[in-house]
């Protein structure tokens, strides 16, 4: 196997989750190649082994950094994967949101009740989709009803569509718009259904609050306070600039790795899931948002507050879900996929620990389990 990397340094397709995060990965020790000493290393070339191109985990602690990688940057290729890569980290962009609009709630410049109407006057409606009935808590927890836009946007559907509206631009509003030709899923509150598109109107009410760009926002607020040197909000710019390996995408064909689908103008996704990180900034992220760095105890207390979602097997709260841990308790987290990129990553309730794995081609089920495996399990773990 080829570009096999590990470095140590002091210091969401939406299918249920349920079995593959209680499930425990084991290795066999028939092997005829002994495996890897180092547990982290050993499960991300397990990851790699179900069929992925390119693998690469990072886990944090307070005193400790510990990386592995498996597989290549590109198909066909001895090219190894690059050190702390960037790539697209779709619906994990989501956490940011919800922390800009808690935030903004924290300065008393909006409240969790207030209607979408009330901040985007007609922009929610027909179909029985009303603005007026949805708040902004049931925009970040997914209890809307409000339809997904993903049916609408044929790059993410085919090949062919693909290839013919990658650098595609679309708005807020168009996006919007062309979820409201779709019925309502449930009355506000009455249910929970995953859908992008209220992250959409999440960030089209951040730019009407502020007064500026949700991009802009997240940079402001989160970004550059952390340091966050390889996160960024691209807009329609449709290339990953720096280290990256790229992306393969199926589109659900099932048949093997896929097409590269590493140029994507992803503004389809603004709020949802277009921003471009690192396992490592992640890692940051999630360790300041869990350890009280980004928002105030109170709005901490709303976003990890969680109910059941069943579509994912898993309980959700305002941007987060809420994780079983294979030793007992649970961590925060978020999947993330877009076209070529999924990733898995989360950290503990008090943020001490922290673990992100990416790979660069959509896998299956095994893939996932692989993933959610990893962070269970490194989550758990005491390092010395």
């Amino acid at each position: 196997m080829h570009g096999l990397r590990r470095r140590r340094r002091g210091l969401l397709v939406l299918t249920s989750l349920t079995t593959a995060v209680l499930a425990v990965s084991t290795v066999s020790t028939a092997a005829a190649k002994p495996p890897p000493a180092d547990p982290l290393q050993r499960q991300v070339e397990a990851i790699h082994d179900t069929g992925v191109v390119g693998v690469h985990a990072e886990v944090t602690s307070r005193d400790a950094r510990d990386s592995a990688y498996a597989g290549t940057a590109a198909m066909n290729t001895r090219r190894p994967m690059p050190r702390d890569g960037r790539f697209r980290i779709g619906s994990a962009t989501k956490t940011f949101t919800a922390t800009v609009v808690l935030q903004l709630i924290g300065e008393g410049r909006m409240s969790l009740e207030d209607t979408v109407e009330q901040w985007l006057p007609g922009v929610v409606r027909g179909n029985d989709n009303d603005g007026s009935q949805i708040t902004v808590r049931q925009l970040l927890q997914h209890t809307s009803g409000i339809p997904d836009v993903g049916q609408e946007i044929s790059a993410l559907k085919s090949a062919d569509g693909y290839r013919a509206e990658r650098f595609r631009t679309y708005t807020p509003e168009e996006l919007v718009g062309l979820a409201m030709r779709h019925p309502a899923k449930f009355s506000p509150g009455a249910g929970w259904s995953y859908s992008n598109t209220n992250y959409i109107l999440a960030a089209m009410i951040i730019h009407k609050v502020t007064g500026r760009s949700w991009a802009r926002e997240v940079k402001d607020r989160i970004i550059r306070p952390l340091g966050l040197r390889d996160t960024s909000t691209p807009g329609p710019f449709p290339f990953i600039l720096g280290r990256h390996a790229q992306g393969y995408a199926t589109f659900g064909t099932g048949t093997g790795t896929g097409i590269d689908v590493t140029v994507l103008n992803s503004s389809m996704a603004v709020g949802s899931g277009s921003v471009i990180s690192t396992a490592h900034d992640l890692n940051r992220f999630y360790a300041a948002l869990l350890g009280g760095r980004l928002l105030a105890p109170a709005q901490l207390d709303e976003m990890t507050t969680t109910k059941l979602a069943p579509e994912l097997g898993v309980r959700y709260g305002l941007g987060l879900a809420e994780i079983p841990l294979p030793c007992g308790g649970s961590y925060f987290g978020h999947r993330g996929e877009l076209l070529g990129y999924v990733t898995w990553g989360g950290a503990t309730r008090d943020g001490t620990r922290t673990a992100v794995v990416y790979v660069t081609s959509e896998g299956g089920q095994d893939t996932q389990q692989a993933m959610i495996t990893l962070v269970g399990q490194e989550l758990c773990r005491t390092r010395s």
